[in-house]
This record gives structure tokens, sequence and C-alpha cells, in this order.
């Protein structure tokens, strides 16, 4: 009998296609192994009624001879970031706590479109604000993954960690994510899985909660990069809904795929060669040159000497779009409202939101507050800013020689829940090697590369030109056929 649950996107919608399963025998396996993984805190909220009418209505249509769709009979984690009709979407806040939808955001309703059916919503830092998901306020997510010798709950990532702990455990085949600063990337490559963003404005960003609207961005989590591409065709497209929305053609990035890379030049860039960068990466690191050279590659040394400036740019851009968009949750028009007895509007105001947010959030809100400030624009925003367009012209000049970059994700395997929080310095960093192509609005991916001495996932990144999805799918095709990554969590949970 076959095992659902070990089956990625193209082996469910293959195979549903082929009539060898029915979709309806995907989605029950799944709904059980979501039922039975509480332990993992990957999801808020789940739907196993949804999984089970997209799988009758994929069914009904194989029945008919019709067009199943891209991802026909595939059941699907969606990050609780996405608004979806009648289902309670709470970007993971108390401030959000029981709000519903009445319409749907344009990424779900593309999956829905496309066969998908959604398993439920699934955990994540609260706001997207968080790179181990442990600002939740339903509760940490857990890897399901564990350090060699020891039984200590470890991060997940953030800030989608609950797509990641879904998708690493075979809860889930896949599950959107969203990457303002590497939280589809880091949390992939702390779970041995693959996660792509796409150039900024590929899939919209209408209807997902904004975090930093000018770095927010939607893409595929699956096991492996073939997934990645199929799930990232059908979330992809123009959406005159998103200002932001490009609109080109959506490329047919599975039927493209390549794992011949031969006149390609991959770039190193020797900046980030860091201090603190665990030896496990930089091993691995070399690895995946070995690797892409392999597959036909040029191996070429690169330059992107603002790298260090971007990480604090990062965190004075990010907050500061943080504070304005969060100024929408006020207690008046949806989610929570806390009227103490005798309160006027500015306490109505000041008591919602300091019980609705959480400590990261109310951290980010200040420091954007603070930055945004009259005596401070200038001096912290506007040159957060110049940077900004410092390190895009970096990568700029990089392209006239190489045409994707190779880079660590991360600069440590995954760490114990716990370990980090009272260093949100040290929390922040996990996304050094990421947060570049984010300011440069990049197509990126994490690819697992192997396990490192603790026997925990390591993952390598490829950066592409803007609208180079092709490329970096291609780059990490090779590095998946070459890493032979077949590693899977210990069931524990």
């Amino acid at each position: 009998m076959t095992d659902f649950t070990q089956l990625g996107v193209k082996d469910i919608r293959d195979g549903v296609a082929s009539g060898d399963f029915t979709a309806r025998e995907v989605a029950e396996s799944f709904n059980a192994a979501v039922d039975a993984a509480s332990a993992l805190n990957a999801f808020i909220v789940a739907t196993p009624d949804h999984a089970l009418a997209a799988a009758e209505a994929v069914d009904a249509k194989r029945a008919k001879g019709e067009e199943l769709g891209a991802m026909g009979g595939v059941p699907i984690g969606m990050k609780d970031l996405f608004a979806t009709h009648g289902v309670q979407t709470t970007a993971a806040s108390h401030i959000l706590e029981g709000f519903s939808p009445q319409y749907e955001s344009t990424v779900s309703q593309k999956l829905w479109d496309a066969g998908a059916g959604m398993l439920g919503k699934l955990n994540l830092d609260q706001f997207a604000m968080g790179s181990s998901n442990e600002t939740s306020y339903f509760g940490n997510v857990v890897s399901p993954w564990q350090k060699a010798g020891s039984n200590a709950a470890m991060s997940p990532g953030g800030s989608s960690g609950g797509s990641s702990s879904a998708v690493a455990a075979r809860i889930a085949p896949a599950a959107t994510g969203t990457d303002t600063g590497g939280s589809i990337r880091q949390p992939a490559a702390f779970t041995g899985i693959c996660g792509i963003k796409p150039t900024y404005g590929r899939c919209s960003r209408w209807g997902v909660v904004a975090f930093a609207s000018s770095l927010d961005q939607p893409g595929p989590m699956a096991r492996s990069v073939e997934d990645c591409a199929i799930m990232l065709g059908a979330m992809a497209g123009h959406d005159p809904k998103d200002a932001t929305s490009l609109n080109r053609d959506v490329p047919d990035w599975e039927g493209a795929l390549s794992a011949d890379l031969k006149g390609k030049r991959i770039g190193i860039p020797k900046e980030y060669r860091m201090d603190g960068t665990d030896s496990a990466i930089l091993d691995s690191w070399e690895q995946g040159k070995a690797m892409l050279k392999d597959a036909g590659a040029e191996i070429v040394d690169v330059s992107l000497p603002h790298t260090k400036y971007a990480l604090p740019a990062y965190y004075i851009i990010a907050p500061a779009e943080a504070s304005s968009n969060l100024a929408r949750y006020d207690g008046v028009r949806y989610g929570l409202c806390d009227l103490p007895e005798g309160a006027g509007l500015q306490d109505m105001y000041a008591a919602t939101r300091a019980e609705g947010f959480g400590d990261e959030v109310k951290r980010r809100i200040l420091i954007g507050t603070y930055v945004l400030s009259a005596g401070f624009y200038d001096a912290y925003y506007t040159q957060a800013q110049k940077v900004r367009a410092l390190v895009a012209r970096d990568f700029d000049r990089a392209w006239e020689d190489c045409d994707l970059i190779l880079a660590p994700t991360t600069p440590t395997a995954s760490f114990p829940l716990g370990s980090l929080n009272d260093d949100p310095l040290t929390m922040y960093l996990n996304d050094v090697f990421a947060v570049p192509a984010s300011l440069a609005g990049l197509p990126a991916m994490s690819v697992p590369a192997g396990l490192n001495p603790d026997g925990l996932p390591l993952g390598l990144q490829l950066v592409g030109k803007a609208f180079d999805e092709q490329g970096v799918l291609d780059a990490g095709l090779a590095i998946q056929q070459r890493a032979g990554f077949e590693a899977a969590p210990e069931k524990w949970w």
C-alpha cells in the first residue's frame, strides 16, 4: 500500500492524473498525518474538510476527463499570513485572533484554481517577524529534526517555520511561505527542504498580511526543486489588485528544468566568508562549488562590497515599513478590541495594541517609528535606502562577471529553541546571507546540501538575476542531483 505522505507534489499530481490513486485517498492520508503531529505545533488551524472537498472536486473532474490543473489533487499547508475566505487568518498574533476574512488572497485562490486543497493554516513568527518561530502567540513551532544525542526541541527557522516543519515532517507535501529577509530560505535550510523566493512582484501580495511591503514576497516550500517549480508556476502571475505585481508572462519553469549548466558562470562573493560562520557551512559551500562545476559551470570570484551594510539597512527599512503597516491594527475595524471601562479612544488604541502585539512586534514597531520620526528620518531611513540602492548596484555589477551567485543560506545550522531569546542581535544575524537578495528584489533559493556533524541539515543558497527564476531552479536541480539529499528526520512526535 502506498504511503502517500512520502510523495511530493509531482508524484501526487501525476499519480492522481493517471488514476494510480485518488485525490481523496491522498487528502485523507495527509489529514491523518496532520492530526497525529500536534506536538510540532506546525498548524494553527487544521482544515480537513477543505482538503477533502478540493480532492473530491479533482476526482470528479478526472472522472469526466477534464483538466485537473498543475496542482491537481495536491493538499498543501497555507502559511497563516494569507487571507483564506471563511477560515481564521491571524498572522500568529493575538490582535487578529478570530478574524475570518470574507475574501481570498490572490496566491491562495490561484492554488485552489490549480487543483490544490488546504490542510490548514500554518504557524509562523508573529506578523512574520522572527527567525526561529518563537514569537507566535499560538506557541513555538518545533522542528522535526533533532540534534544527534539530544532530545532538545530545535528551531525550524522563521518566519515560515510552520511551513518548513510541516514539509520536513511529511505532514504536508508542500506549503506556501513568505520571504521578507530570508523567511523562506532560512527555515528551508534549517529543515532540509527547498524554498524559493521569486523576483519581487512575481507573486501577488494582495490578501497577504503585510510586514514590509517593499520586501515581502510569497513563494513555495517543498521537498524538491521540481516541486517548487510546479508550485511557483501555479502561484505566480500578474494581479491588477497589487500595484507592485509584475505584468509578465509566467514561464513554464517545470518544463524547462535542466541540470546542465554548461556556459554558466557561478559567482562566489568573497564578502560572504564572514567571521563566526560555522565550519560545516563553509565546507558545504566548497562542496557546492564542486557540484556546480561538475554540472558544467565555471566558478568565478565576485565582490559584493556593501554586503556588510545590508543587514543594518534591512533592520531600519523593514521595521519602518512595519510601523506604518501595523498602524491599522487599532481595535476599531477588526480583530482584538480592548476597551477599559471609562477609556477614551487613545486609551483603547494603547490597550488593544499592548495586549494584542507580542514583544518582538512591539520592538520592531518602536524601532520603525523611531527611524521615521522627524529628527531621525534622514539620519537613518534615508541613509538605509541609499545603502539598499548600493546593495542592488553591487549585484548589477556582479552580473557582468557571472550568471548566478552561490552562497551559504545561513551562518549556522538550526539551534535549540530558547537558546537565543536573550540575544536579539545574534538572532537577527541568522538572515545575514539572505537579506542582500531581498533588498535587491532578486530570486533566491535554498537547496539542502547535506548534514552537519550533529546530524542537522545545511542549505546552500542560489541568487539569480531579476526574472531568472529558471536559472536559479536549474542550478538548484544540479545541486539536488549531486548532493543526493535523502535524509529525513526520525519520527519522534
